[in-house]
């Protein structure tokens, strides 16, 4: 995969409409054109919701959406980096590339430009704030600035309400992104922006303060577009790949990845995590490092599990006795040769070995990061108590190897109907669904502040890794 950056052209929707409209058709077959070249290349942006430059290389959702296509074509993928949506929408009146996949909403107003493929996410736009003020609950209500992102959905939508409330006032930026607006807006240089809600939900990981007044208006789609000038053959081959993704469940998979733990926030342990960090977290950060290169293990993984144990304090202690940085039972250090569970370093390399072994438990064909998530719920509730669950999972028609449907059968182990069919019996499923849920998390903002980039994309295959000779 390469990358190719592309200057701002701030705000030309007008100019967009007008060549959009102008360019002669491409009569060629669109499709035959990629496959010739042997390159799909595709218009993004760099976004947390979209694509962005993870540890392990490439992420996002419309990446893995967009990389799956081209391995669908056999070709390899490009990405064309914009500024934001009013670039994006004028590039795509340029030949050489080939469609959007940037996160769009299909409006009205965007219709008439381009030709939109189905859907593949659900969102709602809503008003966010920082906490500290009057809840706002509705547009009547703004008391203060409001910005958005020029030629976004949200600057669409507040030209249609002007006419429902002709007081209502905003500001377009013409260059930030809606990454920038947020952290702006938490630096307190304006009052409100927009946001779509897989946006805010990934935010309020970073800037616990961030709060949603209201929704604005009804659920809006998101979907790939496509120039209308273009013949539509590689139109209708990515309406077919995005179908078969909605059936096989491939697109819940990619939905469960980016967004499957964001459901529960948690104002107050976010706060509590970003206080740890500054206050324990340098201490044992060469340990960690230390221990996972040692078991073959990523580093930050290791230290969101850790805080979720012990909140990186080694004298910690449960009521059941489990104690220490990683928690471990008296029988667990005994099994690993841990001498002294309070001492840090000890501890910190009896967790990583146990997880180790852990993974190396796990079937082989389950792919990251499931089995990753499978292997945290171990840990937490046993490997034996897992295979119950994976049992459970495939006795009722869904996927053993998908943390997705696993994690609906886990919490069951706590009802005698359910743990009674079970080799190993009562389990607290319910509180490793939520562990692991929780390290997730732990590790989106530990990954967020340490490289300023967030989420993980754990390991991908090494057939499956593009290769990167740009970056953006």
């Amino acid at each position: 995969m390469r990358t190719e950056p592309r200057a701002s052209r701030r705000s030309r929707l007008p100019l967009c409409v007008l060549l959009l409209a102008c360019i002669p058709p491409l009569w060629a077959n669109s499709l035959d054109r990629v496959l010739e070249r042997g390159e799909l290349r595709v218009l993004t942006r760099n976004t947390d919701t979209t694509y962005y430059q993870g540890p392990d290389g490439p992420s996002g959702m419309e990446f893995d959406l967009a990389f799956g296509f081209a391995q669908e074509l056999g070709v390899t993928l490009k990405l064309v980096v914009e500024e934001n949506i009013a670039d994006i929408l004028y590039s795509l009146s340029r030949p050489e590339v080939d469609f959007a996949a940037a996160g769009l909403s299909i409006t009205p107003e965007r219709k008439t430009l381009v030709r939109f493929t189905p859907p593949y996410q659900t969102i709602t736009q809503q008003l966010i704030y920082r906490s500290g003020g009057n809840r706002p609950r509705n547009l009547d209500q703004l008391d203060g600035t409001l910005v958005v992102a020029v030629g976004s959905n949200h600057s669409e939508a507040l030209r249609r309400l002007h006419t429902e409330h002709p007081d209502l006032d905003w500001h377009e930026d013409p260059q930030a992104e809606i990454d920038e607006l947020i952290a702006r807006l938490w630096g307190g240089e304006f009052d409100y922006t927009l946001c779509n809600s897989n946006e805010v939900a990934l935010a309020r990981r970073y800037y616990p303060e961030l709060r949603v007044g209201f929704d604005l208006g009804e659920d809006q789609q998101l979907a790939w577009a496509f120039s209308r000038q273009q013949d539509p053959a590689l139109y209708q081959a990515a309406v077919k790949y995005l179908d078969k993704l909605q059936e096989d469940g491939t697109l819940e998979q990619l939905l469960e990845r980016y967004y499957g733990h964001l459901v529960n926030y948690d104002y107050v342990g976010t706060r509590t995590f970003f206080h740890h960090y500054h206050s324990r977290f340098e201490k044992y950060r060469s340990l960690l490092q230390q221990e996972a290169e040692r078991h073959d293990l990523n580093w930050q993984l290791l230290a969101a599990v850790a805080y979720q144990e012990s909140h990186w304090n080694p004298d910690a202690v449960s009521p059941t006795g489990v104690r220490g940085f990683m928690m471990l039972t008296s029988a667990t250090a005994k099994q690993l040769g841990i001498e002294d569970r309070r001492d840090a370093e000890q501890s910190i390399h009896g967790g990583a070995q146990y997880l180790r072994h852990i993974l190396d438990k796990i079937p082989e064909r389950i792919q990251e990061p499931d089995r990753t998530w499978l292997a945290l719920a171990a840990y937490n509730i046993g490997y034996g108590h897992l295979e119950d669950a994976r049992i459970l999972t495939e006795n009722n028609g869904g996927n053993p190897d998908s943390w997705k449907d696993l994690k609906r059968y886990l919490p069951l182990l706590r009802k005698k109907r359910w743990y009674s069919q079970t080799r190993y019996g009562f389990a607290r499923g319910d509180e490793a669904t939520q562990y692991v849920e929780n390290i997730r998390s732990y590790l989106d903002i530990l990954l967020w502040l340490e490289e300023k980039r967030v989420p993980l994309q754990l390991a991908r295959d090494d057939e499956a890794a593009p290769a990167q000779d740009e970056t953006p």
